[in-house]
C-alpha cells in the first residue's frame, strides 16, 4: 500500500503525451495537490481493503480480521506524503492548493534526481538483508533482527542530508546577494542544485537589466568571483513584449517560471517573443523546461501563442 500510494501521484507524468500545455496544467498539480492526494489515497486504501476481502485466506495463516479502512488509509497517507514532501524540496515544486489557488510551492534544495538520496534509500533497503545474512552465519537458528533499526537510521540520515542541503542553499543565496556583478548590484538571487555535488550550486543573480549566471560553492566563499558570471541581458521594453506578456498562455507560464527571461526578434515584418525559465540551463531537455512563444503581426496583433518543450523550441 505504501509503495503504490508513493508511486501513483506520478501518473500525471502521462500528461507529457498531450504536449507542453497539458504537461504544465497537470504535472505535479492534480495528483500532487492536497485535494487530489486525499482522494487518491482514499481510492487506493479502499481498493486494498476490497482486495483483502476477496482474497481467499491461506491455510498456513491464522484467522485474522479483514483489513480496516482506517489503518489502510494511514499507510497510504504515509506513502503519498513522502512522495509530495520529496517533490517539495526538488524540481519545479508542487501546486499544493490546486484547484483553489494557482501557486507553485517548493524549494530547490536537491535536484529532481539526486543520486545521494537514491543511495541512502537503497542502502536502507539492503542493510537489513545484509544483517540477516550475517546473523544467520553467526547465530544459526535464532530469529533475525527486523529492518526497523535500518529504516530509522535511513530516515534520520535522509532528514539530515536534506537539512544540510537547505542550509547550503541559504548560504549560496546569501553569497550571491553579497556581491556586485560587473558593477551591477544584485536585486535578487536564486541557487539551483547540481546533480552530483551537494556543495556546488548554479547561481543566478538578478540585476536591473541582466541575469548573471555563476557557479557558487558556499563552503568556499573566498573563492567566489562574481566577475566570472555569464551575463544575459533583459530585453528592452517594447510594444511586442508588452502584448506578449498579456497573452493567455503568458499568465500561466509566468506563475510557473522562477526566473523568466524574454527575447524579442523580428521575422520579416513580424515579431516572435520567446520567454524561458532561466532556472533551467539552455541545454536541459527535461520536460519541465517549458518555453512560452508568442508570434505577433507587424501591428502587434497576436497570431499565435503556445507553450513548447524547450527541446523542441529551437526552430
Amino acid at each position: 500500500m505504501m509503495v503504490v500510494s508513493g508511486i501513483t501521484p506520478d501518473l500525471d507524468y502521462g500528461s507529457y503525451l498531450g504536449g507542453a500545455s497539458a504537461f504544465l496544467q497537470f504535472h505535479r498539480t492534480v495528483l500532487h495537490s492536497v485535494l487530489g492526494t486525499g482522494l487518491l489515497i482514499c481510492v487506493i486504501a479502499g481498493a486494498f481493503c476490497l482486495l483483502d476481502r476477496r482474497m481467499p485466506p491461506q491455510k498456513s495463516v491464522s484467522v485474522r480480521s479483514p483489513l480496516g479502512f482506517g489503518p489502510a488509509l494511514a499507510v497510504c497517507a504515509l506513502g503519498a506524503a513522502g512522495h509530495v514532501l520529496l517533490d517539495l524540496v526538488s524540481g519545479v515544486g508542487v501546486e499544493l492548493l490546486w484547484p483553489f489557488r494557482v501557486h507553485w510551492y517548493g524549494r530547490d534544495f536537491v535536484a529532481n534526481f539526486d543520486p545521494w538520496v537514491l543511495t541512502l534509500l537503497v542502502a536502507g533497503l539492503l542493510l537489513p538483508v545484509l544483517f540477516k545474512l550475517v546473523n544467520e552465519e553467526v547465530t544459526s537458528g535464532k530469529k533475525a533482527p527486523s529492518g526497523r533499526p535500518s529504516a530509522v537510521i535511513t530516515l534520520v540520515l535522509l532528514l539530515g542530508y536534506l537539512g544540510l542541503r537547505a542550509h547550503l542553499h541559504g548560504e549560496a543565496v546569501d553569497l550571491l546577494l553579497s556581491r556586485e556583478y560587473h558593477g551591477r548590484i544584485a536585486l535578487a538571487g536564486e541557487a539551483f542544485p547540481e546533480v552530483f555535488s551537494p556543495f556546488n550550486w548554479r547561481g543566478i543573480a538578478v540585476t536591473d537589466d541582466t541575469l548573471e549566471e555563476v557557479e557558487v560553492t558556499p563552503t568556499r566563499p573566498d573563492e567566489f568571483d562574481s566577475n566570472n558570471s555569464v551575463t544575459r541581458y533583459k530585453p528592452e521594453d517594447s510594444p511586442a513584449l508588452e502584448v506578449a506578456e498579456k497573452s493567455a498562455d503568458a499568465a500561466r507560464f509566468l506563475i510557473y517560471a522562477r526566473v523568466p527571461i524574454a527575447s524579442v526578434r523580428r521575422i520579416e515584418d513580424d515579431y516572435r517573443v520567446d520567454v524561458r525559465d532561466a532556472r533551467f540551463p539552455d541545454s536541459d531537455d527535461d520536460p519541465a523546461n517549458i518555453v512560452l512563444r508568442v508570434d505577433l503581426a507587424s501591428n502587434f496583433e497576436i497570431r499565435r501563442d503556445e507553450l513548447l518543450f524547450a527541446s523542441g523550441a529551437s526552430q
